[in-house]
């Protein structure tokens, strides 16, 4: 996998059209409405974005009569998943040790602090008023 999508998501705006992509379809004119709201970005500029997308293969595109309506590739998210997939499982053991030694070692604190509250004296109570002695 090139890293043309890791490339076209690192940017928030591509990444918010992702977003509105993933709700369902939409046309052009609905996308840089959206964006222009949260990014203060031009028509021209949405369409740069969605351009990156496409040739990134994240987004497609159809026509419907004069409206491009875009949705998402799955095919081209489906490729980055695979290719993120084989780093989860070089994350997997690790945290799974790192889960195991932080287990015992709560374990081990409730052993310790059993242990020491066996050993401790019991506190003897004074009935009120009573002087120290």
């Amino acid at each position: 996998m090139s890293g043309e999508v890791f490339d076209a998501l690192g940017d928030p705006v591509r990444r918010r059209v992702l977003e509105l992509l993933g709700e369902g379809e939409r046309p052009a004119g609905a996308i840089a409405a959206a964006l222009r709201d949260r990014f203060g970005i031009s028509q021209p500029a949405v369409s740069q974005h969605l351009r990156v997308l496409r040739e990134a293969g994240l987004v497609t595109v159809r026509t419907e009569g004069t409206r491009r309506i875009y949705g998402v590739d799955t095919d081209g998210l489906a490729l980055a998943q695979e290719w993120l997939a084989r780093f989860a499982d070089a994350f997997a053991q690790p945290l799974d040790a790192l889960e195991t030694e932080l287990a015992r070692g709560r374990r081990e604190r409730r052993l310790a602090d059993a242990a020491d509250r066996e050993r401790r004296p019991p506190v003897q109570r004074r009935p009120p008023g009573a002087a120290a002695g």
